[in-house]
């Protein structure tokens, strides 16, 4: 049974039924790239192993599931705004049986204040980084958290996965390309820390960083329902960003792929495949 955090926790609005849709692609992400994440929980240089860890923007817990099995005498606390997102993490947390080393506190990490976290010797921020509103406060507020020694662990995406292989879809090649420049031009615009320079931020908060590596994500071609279904969760979200910045011969072509009743349906190809990279920088608190 997880245990919900015995304080209040900061809390923005959040809509239930979008953090709904993006728990499913969360979900996918973690089955998919299982292989992947565990790669890097396995290289973070933690020694002994902690105890006590924070997993900051938990999302639906891919990184706080993989935490708990990787370190098996460690307590996760797993933060997120989203409500929806916490509950389903704990009901997969309980299905592992991982439930009682799992604590859950709903926060908004823009606050300038956090409790309940405790003296972590690892926290962990896996794609949520990029999303503060100051990350350079954040990173502050995060050495302050962590115990001395500790080990801070920054895991940033490349954006979007890649599905589909070049020269499709034969009525507009390039248009997964084409998707993903549209995609940079708007979180150029909304979310203006991804890419940033994370070692000198770290370093300028006070971290020592000892690691940096980038795991390169490369599967298939293969056709399994996971891949199908992360394919056409990831398509969806990025179309709902990048539709009006295509041309109607394009956003037809992508319709197409979208449409799983129809011929074209990304979930009948057998072509598919997974290509991205996520790097991670291991920061210690000296």
């Amino acid at each position: 049974m997880t245990h919900p955090s015995p304080h209040p926790a900061h809390h923005v609005h959040e809509d239930e039924h979008d953090a709904g849709d993006h728990s499913e692609i969360l979900d996918l992400d973690a089955e998919v790239l299982a292989e992947h994440i565990a790669s890097i929980t396995a290289w973070l240089p933690v020694g002994t192993g902690p105890r006590r860890i924070v997993d900051l923007g938990c999302g639906t817990g891919a990184g706080s599931l993989a935490l708990l099995d990787r370190f098996p005498g460690a307590e996760v606390t797993a933060v997120d705004v989203s409500a929806a997102h916490l509950r389903h993490l704990s009901a997969k947390a309980d299905a592992a049986g991982a439930g009682g080393r799992l604590r859950i506190v709903q926060a908004d990490l823009d606050a300038t204040v956090w409790h309940g976290l405790g003296t972590p010797e690892l926290v962990w921020a896996s794609a949520s980084m990029h999303h503060m509103s100051d990350p350079d406060r954040t990173l502050r507020q995060v050495h302050g958290l962590l115990a001395p020694g500790g080990l801070f662990a920054v895991v940033e995406l490349a954006g979007f996965p890649r599905f589909l292989p070049a020269g499709a879809p034969e009525e507009a090649p390039g248009l997964e390309e084409r998707c993903h420049a549209a995609l940079d031009h708007h979180h150029a615009e909304q979310v203006p820390h991804r890419g940033a320079d994370w070692v000198t931020k770290l370093t300028e908060a006070g971290f020592t960083v000892e690691g940096e590596r980038t795991v390169a994500v490369d599967i298939g071609p293969t056709h399994t329902d996971a891949v199908g279904r992360y394919a056409l969760s990831s398509l969806r979200r990025m179309r709902v960003r990048v539709a009006s910045a295509l041309t109607s011969e394009d956003l037809t072509a992508l319709d197409r792929l979208l449409d799983t009743g129809g011929p074209h349906s990304v979930l009948r190809r057998t072509d598919l495949g997974v290509r991205t990279e996520r790097t991670v920088w291991a920061a210690r608190r000296t």
